[in-house]
C-alpha cells in the first residue's frame, strides 16, 4: 500500500460538510481484497481491538487496504478523544487506486493519524509489533496541546448554536467571528472591544485600586515597596497580616497572602520581585476568595475558590495524596481540561512548613492540607459555583469596578467571609480585576452547575438575531462564472455595498485589485471574509479549489450553477465525466443556507437536477419559458427568469418583473446569448438576496464588459474598420457559445486566432477547431506560452486535426508566439472583417491588441 498524496479539505466539500483529510492510496492486486490476506483481518483487531470496519464496501467492492486504512484513521481519532465520526474509502477509475476521506476536528491531528493508521496497516501485515497506547498518547497530546482551550472553546461552542461562523487566526486563542465589515475577533476572554487602555489599567494593581477608591468600592489599603526592607514596613504600617504580590503580575504568580513575620514578608518580597520588580504590599483580609465574572453590565457567574489541597487518610504521605489527586481526569498541566494538576514546588513546601508538614507526613484521616495560600484554578485550585447566592449589593460592586476599569469582559477577585450579604458588613473588599479572565472555574466547577459563560459573552458582542454575516453569493459552472460574478457584484455595488469579489483575474475589495491571478478558490475567498471593508462578497468558485481543499465558507446565501459542459478539465482528479463533474460543481448548491437560493440553468439537465440537494429554495432560468422545467416550477408559483421578446423577465406567483434587453449593453439588445443567459443569473442571484428592482435595473444597465472590467470575456475593439472579439473560451461549449453569437453579428469574412490549453484531453483540443472549422474562413494557430505538460508542437497537431473536415475553412496557418498570431491576424484584417482571438495571456494579450488597434 502507498499512500501518493494526502490533502486536507478545510470546507464543506465533494464528500460531505466536515474538515477532512483526503489521501489517495494505492493497493497491490492483494491488497485490493483483504480476505485474501493471511490472518490480516486478526492481527489487525490483535493490535487495535476497538477498530470498527471491515463489512462489505458501500459501493459492493471488496474491503480493501484501503478500506482498513479509512477505519483505522477514523477509530485511532475517536479512541484519543477526538470527535468524529465520517469516513469514506472509493476506488477511483484506476483499478487499485482509492480515495480516502477522513473526518478531522484539527489538521495536525487527523494528519498524524493517517500517518499512525498506515503504521498500523503494515504491522499486522508484516507481522510486527505497533505501540497502540503510544499511539493514542502521541494523539491526545497534539490534540491537547493544538485544540482551543476551555474558555476559548466555550466561546466559540456558543457561537456556533448561534450559527456565527467563526475562523481560527492563530495557532493561539485568537478567532474571528462573522465575516466581513460584521466581524468580531477575541482572544481568549478578550474582545476586539477590549480596550488597550483598560487592560493596561488592571495590570497595574495600585492603579486599579486608586480607580476603585475613588467610586467608593472597598478594596484593601497598602502600598508599593522598594524592597524587602520597605516591604517589611509597609506590613508593620498597616498592622495585622498582608498580601504580598506583584503590581502587574497574573494568574497568582508570586503572589503570597495572610503574610505576618518578617521571614515571610521578606521571603514573599523575593517570589513577587521574581515576577516583577513593582510589589505591593496590602492589608489580608481575612475569608473565602470569589472569583465574579462580569460581562458587559451584568454579573453573569460567580464561584468560590479553594487553595490547593489534600485531605488525609492516616496512611499516604502528602506526596502520595498528591500523586492521587492529580490522577483526576479533569486534572491536566495546563489549562486544557477544567482543573489545573497540583505542583509540588518550593511555594507548596514552605506552605507545608507553616503546618508543621513536610512531603513525606501522613496527615490524620479527615485532616485537610493546604499546599499554597492562594486559590487560582492555574496552580491547582478548585471552584465551587456560588451564582445564585450573590448578594445584589455584591454583585453591584462587582460591576462597578468592571466598568471604573473600563473591561467589557472582567474577572473581579472579591474576598469576604460570604457573598449573601454586602461587603461593607463584613469587612470584605475587592482585591483585583483581571482582564482576560479564565473561564474555566465557572464552566466546568468542582461543585455545583457550570454557567452559560460563553454565550453571554457571545451576546456581548452580536445582538439577538445577529449572525454576524454578510451576503454571501458562489457562482459556479463551465462556462459565464467570471462575467456573471462581475454582474452580480456591480450590481450590489449600485446597492451601495463595499464588495468583495474573487475571480480568475484576482481579488478584489470595491474597486481595488488586491490580488492578481487565478484566485478562483477557497483561500481567496477566505481572504475577502476576513477583510472588514466588505457587506458583501460574490466568488466565482472553481472546481479545482473545491477538489483541492472544499469552499472557503461553510454557506452562502445564493450559489449560482450557469451550465455544465464538455471538457471542463475532464481526466483531471479522477473526474472523467461530465455528470463526476457536475457532482463537484453541486457543492455550492448543497451548501445553501436553509433561507437562501440556488439560482440554477432549467435548461441544462444535470445542472437542473441539483435542485433535489438545495437546502433552500430554488430560481431556475432558461430563455425558453415553455421548457418543462420552467413550467412546472411557475405553476407551484415559485421563483423563475426568463426571456419574453425583447425583454428579460423575473416572475414569482403573481407578481412581474421586466426588464428589457435593451438595458442591459452586456446582451447587444439580446443579441449575445450567452450574455443573455449570464444576465438571468445575476438576476436571479440579487433577487435572492432582496435587492429591489430599480437598483438591478441600474446596475444591469451601468454595466460594461470591457477589457478594464470584464478582462477575456468577449470584449470588443474596433480596428481598420473591422470588429475584432477578445475572449478566453478555452472548451468545446465555449467554442459553440462564441460561435452562436459571432453568427448574429454581420462580417464580410470571419477570422479565428486559437491556441488549447495541454491539460485538456485530446477529443476536447480537437473539438474546439472541428466547431469553429465550420464558422470561420480562417484560422491561425499557435501555441500557449505554458504547454501544461505537451511536447512542443502537439496541441498545433490536434488542432489541426480538429480542422481536417471542416466545412467553411479555407485558410490555416501555424505562428510561433501568441504575440505574433494576434500581429498576422490584424494584418489582414479588411474592413466589414471580424476577428475572434482566443488569448492565453489575458492581461497583456488585451493590452497588446487595444494598443494594435488604437495605431
Amino acid at each position: 500500500m502507498e499512500i501518493s498524496r494526502i490533502r486536507a479539505l478545510r470546507g464543506p466539500n465533494l464528500w460531505s460538510r466536515h474538515t477532512s483529510i483526503e489521501a489517495i492510496v494505492s493497493c497491490t492486486e492483494a491488497e485490493r481484497n483483504i480476505a485474501s490476506l493471511p490472518n490480516f483481518e486478526p492481527r489487525l483487531r490483535l493490535r487495535f481491538p476497538q477498530i470498527k470496519f471491515l463489512e462489505p464496501a458501500r459501493d459492493g467492492c471488496p474491503v480493501s487496504m484501503a478500506h482498513a486504512l479509512e477505519a483505522a484513521a477514523l477509530n485511532l481519532q475517536a479512541q484519543a478523544g477526538c470527535p468524529v465520526t465520517f469516513s469514506r474509502a472509493v476506488e477511483t477509475v484506476q483499478p487499485g487506486t482509492y480515495q480516502v476521506v477522513v473526518e478531522y476536528t484539527e489538521e495536525p491531528v487527523g494528519r498524524l493519524a493517517f500517518e499512525l493508521a498506515e503504521q498500523l496497516c503494515r504491522s499486522a501485515r508484516e507481522d510486527t509489533p505497533f505501540d497502540l497506547e503510544g499511539a493514542l498518547s502521541r494523539l491526545r497530546e497534539l490534540d491537547e496541546d493544538i485544540r482551543l482551550g476551555p474558555s476559548t472553546g466555550a466561546i466559540v461552542h456558543a457561537a456556533v448554536a448561534r450559527g456565527i461562523p467563526y475562523r481560527r487566526l492563530t495557532e493561539g486563542s485568537m478567532v474571528q467571528f462573522g465575516w466581513g465589515s460584521r466581524q468580531r475577533r477575541i482572544q481568549a476572554a478578550e474582545t476586539s472591544r477590549t480596550s488597550a487602555i483598560a487592560e493596561s489599567i488592571a495590570q497595574d494593581k495600585e492603579l486599579t485600586k486608586m480607580l476603585l477608591n475613588a467610586a467608593g468600592v472597598p478594596v484593601p489599603n497598602g502600598r508599593a515597596v522598594a524592597d524587602a526592607e520597605d516591604a517589611w514596613l509597609a506590613a508593620h504600617e498597616i498592622g495585622g497580616p498582608v498580601v504580598v504580590k506583584p503590581r502587574d503580575g497574573n494568574q497568582g504568580k508570586g503572589v503570597a497572602v495572610n503574610v505576618r513575620t518578617r521571614d515571610e514578608v521578606l521571603a514573599a518580597f523575593n517570589a513577587a520581585y521574581a515576577i516583577s520588580p513593582d510589589v505591593l504590599v496590602e492589608r489580608y483580609i481575612s475569608g473565602h476568595d470569589f472569583r465574579m465574572l462580569v460581562v458587559g453590565n451584568q454579573l453573569v457567574a460567580a464561584a468560590r475558590r479553594a487553595p490547593p489541597q489534600v485531605v488525609g487518610d492516616g496512611v499516604h504521605n502528602i506526596g502520595e495524596l498528591i500523586e492521587e489527586v492529580n490522577k483526576d481526569p479533569r486534572r491536566s498541566e495546563g489549562h486544557a481540561t477544567s482543573l489545573t494538576k497540583i505542583r509540588l514546588d518550593n511555594i507548596a513546601r514552605a506552605t507545608l512548613a507553616k503546618q508543621g508538614y513536610t512531603v513525606e507526613s501522613i496527615p490524620p484521616k479527615g485532616e485537610p492540607v493546604i499546599l499554597r495560600n492562594n486559590a487560582n484554578l492555574s496552580t491547582g485550585g478548585s471552584a465551587t459555583d456560588v451564582t445564585e447566592d450573590v448578594h445584589p449589593d455584591v454583585a453591584a460592586c462587582a460591576v462597578e469596578a468592571a466598568q471604573m476599569v473600563g473591561l467589557d469582559i472582567c474577572g473581579v477577585d472579591v474576598v469576604c467571609e460570604s457573598v449573601l450579604k454586602p461587603l461593607e458588613e463584613q469587612g470584605g473588599g475587592i482585591v483585583e480585576v483581571n482582564a482576560a479572565p479564565g473561564l474555566r472555574m465557572h464552566l466546568q466547577p468542582s461543585f455545583g452547575k457550570g454557567r452559560p459563560v460563553g454565550e453571554a459573552i457571545i451576546a456581548s458582542m452580536f445582538e439577538e438575531g445577529d449572525d454576524g454575516r454578510i451576503p454571501v453569493v458562489a457562482v459556479a459552472g463551465t462556462n459565464g462564472k467570471t462575467t456573471t460574478v462581475k454582474l452580480i457584484a456591480h450590481i450590489l455595488t449600485a446597492n451601495k455595498y463595499r464588495v468583495g469579489m474573487t475571480g480568475t483575474d484576482g481579488v478584489y475589495i470595491g474597486s481595488q485589485r488586491i490580488d492578481t491571478g487565478d484566485c478562483s478558490g477557497p483561500r481567496s475567498a477566505r481572504n475577502v471574509l476576513l477583510h472588514p471593508d466588505v457587506d458583501a462578497a460574490v466568488f466565482e468558485t472553481a472546481r479545482g479549489g473545491v477538489l483541492r481543499e472544499g469552499l472557503g465558507f461553510d454557506r452562502c446565501n445564493v450559489a449560482v450553477v450557469t451550465n455544465i459542459g464538455e471538457g471542463d478539465h475532464l481526466g483531471l482528479n479522477f473526474i472523467t465525466t461530465v455528470e463526476d463533474l457536475a457532482v463537484v460543481k453541486r457543492v455550492i448548491v448543497q451548501n445553501v443556507a436553509p433561507n437562501g437560493t440556488a439560482v440554477l440553468n432549467a435548461a441544462d439537465p444535470m445542472v437542473a437536477n441539483m435542485a433535489a440537494v438545495c437546502p433552500g429554495s430554488v430560481t431556475f432560468f432558461a430563455k425558453d419559458v415553455h421548457h418543462p422545467v420552467m413550467t412546472s416550477h411557475r405553476a407551484q408559483g415559485r421563483r423563475v427568469v426568463y426571456v419574453d421578446g425583447d425583454a428579460i423577465v423575473a416572475v414569482e406567483g403573481k407578481n412581474t418583473h421586466r426588464i428589457a434587453l435593451a438595458d442591459i449593453p452586456l446582451t447587444r439588445n439580446g443579441a449575445i446569448g450567452f450574455q443573455v443567459e449570464n444576465a438571468m443569473a445575476a438576476i436571479g442571484a440579487v433577487w435572492g438576496l432582496g435587492i429591489d428592482w430599480e437598483t438591478v435595473r441600474a446596475g444591469l444597465k451601468t454595466f460594461i464588459n470591457d477589457a478594464q472590467s470584464a478582462p477575456g470575456r468577449f470584449n470588443l475593439f474596433s480596428c481598420k474598420g473591422a470588429t475584432v472579439i477578445a475572449d478566453y473560451g478555452h472548451n468545446p461549449d465555449a467554442m459553440h457559445a462564441l460561435v452562436k453569437a459571432v453568427e448574429s453579428m454581420p462580417a464580410k469574412r470571419r477570422s479565428v486566432v486559437i491556441s488549447g490549453a495541454g491539460d485538456r484531453r485530446d477529443e476536447d483540443i480537437r473539438r474546439q477547431t472541428e466547431i469553429l472549422g465550420d464558422a470561420f474562413d480562417s484560422v491561425i494557430l499557435y501555441e500557449d506560452q505554458c504547454q501544461r505538460g505537451r511536447q512542443d508542437g502537439e496541441v498545433i497537431r490536434l488542432l489541426r486535426q480538429g480542422l481536417a473536415n471542416a466545412r467553411r475553412t479555407t485558410s490555416v496557418k501555424e505562428i510561433k508566439g501568441e504575440f505574433a498570431a494576434i500581429d498576422a491576424a490584424l494584418a489582414d484584417l479588411s474592413e466589414g472583417d471580424l476577428c475572434l482571438i482566443l488569448i492565453d495571456q489575458v492581461e497583456e494579450a488585451l493590452a497588446y491588441i487595444g494598443e494594435r488597434a488604437a495605431r
